[in-house]
């Protein structure tokens, strides 16, 4: 479930450094039950079931927000959610058990974790925001779905990228509010009578919410000719630059399938370097036995 594409799977650590298991017989004991413990909450049918259970979890927090479900259900439907939440509990806490402190090593552990302990603080007084965020549950899908973590993965190698695109575009907003202030404020204060204002109308023309018969139209029955501005500030912020968004995001999914595509090569590589090599020495060792019986 947590483990990235391409990385050792949940126990593979333990087993290989773990100084206890060579030092003493109760260490070897411990990461027995700790191997154990880890293959029944990596096995698939334990995952499949966790993963169930997040959607179950999702549609009866969505069902408590109706009132007459609500009202009729309310007391099963807290229930279901304590149940839930204790299995959640349950599997974080085998896989602390299992990883120690390396559990905090893989992003996906720490996301858990977080999303799972926010359920724990008491949801009264002035935390009672935090029975709202329960919902959250339902990202832990994010780090379950091995799809849905390589999009996550390619969005986060992105971010570079797209710094840069915003950079941009926040260049963009700002050049084009001090225009629009200064040649529409006066007689449009409300939409253009501050930079804030101006980059917040802009924003709004950007997404195409209302901007010719709202904003652009009325504007042109004193200044026919804001039009010069407004078409080519929609062609690039609308089209051009979140293309640029989209190409970075492409390129970066991209980018993650050839390295996973290059990782399953290299094993594929390794593995038939091993066939080779075991083939050698059989072939040596049946040249030996054929010179011992001559």
């Amino acid at each position: 479930m947590i483990s990235v594409v391409g990385k050792p799977t949940v126990f593979d650590y333990d087993t290989r450094r773990e100084p206890s298991a060579v030092i003493s017989g109760k260490g070897l004991k411990r990461m027995g039950i700790r191997k154990r413990i880890s293959e029944i909450v990596d096995a698939p049918r334990v995952q499949n079931a966790i993963l169930g259970l997040i959607i179950f979890n999702a549609i009866t927090l969505g069902l408590e927000t109706s009132q007459s479900v609500s009202a009729n259900y309310g007391l099963v439907l807290s229930v279901l959610d304590r149940l839930v939440l204790g299995v959640f509990v349950v599997e974080v806490a085998a896989k602390l058990f299992c990883h120690g402190f390396r559990f905090f090593k893989s992003g996906w552990n720490v996301f858990d974790f977080v999303v799972v302990g926010i359920a724990l603080f008491p949801a009264t007084g002035s935390l009672s925001v935090l029975r709202a965020l329960r919902i959250l549950r339902a990202f832990r899908l994010l780090s379950m779905v091995p799809q849905m973590r390589k999009v996550v993965q390619a969005l986060i190698v992105a971010i570079p990228g797209m710094l840069s695109i915003v950079a941009l575009i926040s260049l963009i907003f700002y050049v084009s509010a001090v225009l629009t202030t200064n040649l529409f404020g006066q007689d449009f204060v409300e939409w253009f009578g501050t930079i804030g204002r101006s980059m917040f109308s802009l924003f709004q023309i950007m997404t195409l919410e209302s901007w010719s018969m709202g904003i652009v139209r009325p504007i042109m029955e004193l200044y026919p000719y804001a039009w010069v501005f407004f078409v080519p500030f929609i062609l690039i912020t609308s089209f051009a630059v979140i293309n640029l968004f989209i190409g970075v995001i492409v390129d970066s999914m991209q980018s993650q399938h050839g390295e996973i595509k290059s990782e399953r090569r290299a094993e594929t590589g390794e593995i038939i370097g091993k066939i080779d090599t075991l083939e050698s020495e059989l072939n040596d060792l049946r040249d030996l036995l054929r010179k011992h019986d001559g």
